[in-house]
């Protein structure tokens, strides 16, 4: 698995891609059709050349597509990388979380601080900050569901990327479509509305090969980009659970309060205990009395 991580690993795996791509796309687009290659009729027309799509292509090379293929060897290595790293067996490996059960079940909480300090794993760094807000077990929840929202935030931005490049592709091709129709005009206009239609297909050859482009480069990012946002919304989730069960066996246990039995009367009063004073008796005033008639 360590492979994976170094850059030239990364290089080689993303030229090979390259050259499958490009060699796919020239055997099937840049063959002719069967008997195309057969000599002409006597007197019949000269028939024209037919050219595949990576010839068409190469033939309108201008900054729309020299940007266009920079961000498809852009979206493709994040495709690559974003498929290796988002695994479970590298955002949270079984390993990590059963030696962090281990020490939390010895009761090792020092050396289980410098583990997930040092350890980049998904528990390890949601685990880290809520151990050092010990021992209110309410200050650890708060702090463990920050690091967590934080990490989940940090993975989609990692992907998000692929969501923009998907969403400029479309618009780069738009933009190629422009400028080669406008070529296309502009070659009907200098020559007085007179313009051939070699003239007027040139134009619209380069309008309609970066449209093609541009599509070529966002459909590939915006379906890798949703695909990989249900991976990573399914393995946040996952950690988020195990955290909060991980940290559940540190919480420390509650002992219940002894119930207060009732004063019997006549008990005398323990030292150190509370009592409850009795409450007030209201006293009803007596009547006042009638005055008294003689005898």
């Amino acid at each position: 698995m360590g492979r994976y991580s170094t850059s030239l690993f990364r290089i080689f795996l993303l030229t090979v891609m390259l050259g499958a791509i490009v060699a796919v796309v020239s055997t099937s687009f840049g063959q002719p059709a069967p008997g195309s290659a057969a000599a002409p009729a006597p007197g019949a027309p000269p028939k024209a050349t037919q050219t595949g799509l990576t010839s068409i292509i190469l033939t309108n090379i201008d900054f729309v597509f020299i940007t266009i293929a920079l961000l498809s060897i852009i979206g493709l290595t994040l495709i690559i990388q974003g498929f290796i790293q988002n695994r479970t067996t590298v955002l949270m490996p079984p390993e990590t979380t059963a030696r962090i059960r281990d020490m939390i079940a010895a009761r090792q909480f020092k050396e289980l601080i410098d583990f997930t300090e040092n350890d980049p794993s998904f528990i390890s760094k949601a685990l880290n900050p809520a151990l050092k807000r010990a021992p209110s077990f309410s200050g650890m929840k708060e702090a463990m569901e920050t690091a967590v929202g934080e990490q989940t935030a940090e993975q989609f931005r990692k992907i998000e990327y692929l969501n923009i490049i998907g969403n400029l592709g479309p618009l780069l091709g738009l933009l190629g479509t422009v400028l080669g129709m406008i070529y296309a005009f502009s070659a009907v206009s200098s020559t007085g509305g007179q313009a051939n239609v070699a003239e007027l297909s040139a134009g619209i050859s380069k309008a309609l090969a970066h449209t093609f482009t541009g599509l070529c480069l966002a459909v590939p990012c915006l379906a890798a980009f949703g695909v990989l946002r249900t991976i990573v919304d399914r393995l946040t989730t996952r950690g988020a659970l195990i955290c909060e069960e991980l940290l559940m066996m540190i919480k420390p246990q509650e002992t219940p309060r002894p119930a207060t039995a009732p004063a019997r009367p006549g008990a005398v009063p323990q030292p150190g205990a509370v009592t409850t004073p009795p409450p007030p008796v209201r006293k009803i005033p007596a009547p006042a009395p009638s005055p008294s008639t003689g005898l």
